[in-house]
C-alpha cells in the first residue's frame, strides 16, 4: 500500500530539518497542471534563511525522486511559513512570545476573537494579554487560528 504523499514528504522532511535545528510546520500539495509541493519549515532559535531552504530543497528533491512519490512532474518549494500563514505548531508560539497576534478560539459552543500580545506559552495553553491589560488563557486544543500581526 502506497503512503499518503503529504505524510511521506513530511516524514522525509522532518529527518532533514532536524539536522538543521529546524522543524516542519506543514506540507501541502496543490494540484495544478503539475503537482506543486510546499514544505514550510521553521526554527525555534531564529529565522530560516534562503540558503537553508535551498539546501533542504535539493536534498528533499533527491529523496522524493528515490522514493518515487510522484509518477508525474512536480515542483518542490521549501519556505518559512511567513506572517500570512497562521501558527500551527506549539513551537511557533514560544518563538513568537512578546509579539501581537489575532487569535480565534473556541469557548464552549461559541467562537471568540481577540487581539493581544502572546505573553506566556506552556505545553497546555497560551496566555494572551489584551490591549486593555487583562489576560486570557487559551488551551491549545481550543485554538482555531492564530496570526501574528506585523509590527510596522
Amino acid at each position: 500500500m502506497k503512503k499518503d504523499p503529504v505524510e511521506h514528504i513530511k516524514e522525509l522532511s522532518q529527518t532533514l530539518v532536524r539536522q538543521e535545528d529546524m522543524f516542519v510546520v506543514d506540507v501541502e500539495i496543490k494540484q495544478q497542471d503539475m503537482n506543486v509541493v510546499w514544505v514550510y519549515v521553521d526554527s525555534e532559535t531564529g529565522g530560516v534563511n534562503l540558503d537553508e531552504c535551498s539546501r533542504i530543497s535539493r536534498e528533499l528533491s533527491l529523496l522524493v525522486e528515490s522514493e518515487e512519490i510522484f509518477t508525474t512532474s512536480y515542483r518542490l518549494n521549501v519556505s518559512s511559513p511567513g506572517l500570512s500563514r497562521p501558527l500551527s505548531d506549539k513551537r511557533q508560539y514560544a518563538k513568537n512570545r512578546g509579539r501581537t497576534a489575532k487569535v480565534k478560539y473556541k469557548q464552549e459552543d461559541d467562537y471568540k476573537k481577540i487581539k493581544g500580545v502572546l505573553k506566556e506559552v506552556s505545553d497546555e495553553y497560551v496566555k494572551v494579554q489584551h490591549e486593555e491589560g487583562n489576560e486570557t488563557s487559551i488551551r491549545f486544543e481550543n485554538l482555531v487560528e492564530t496570526k501574528i500581526v506585523p509590527n510596522i
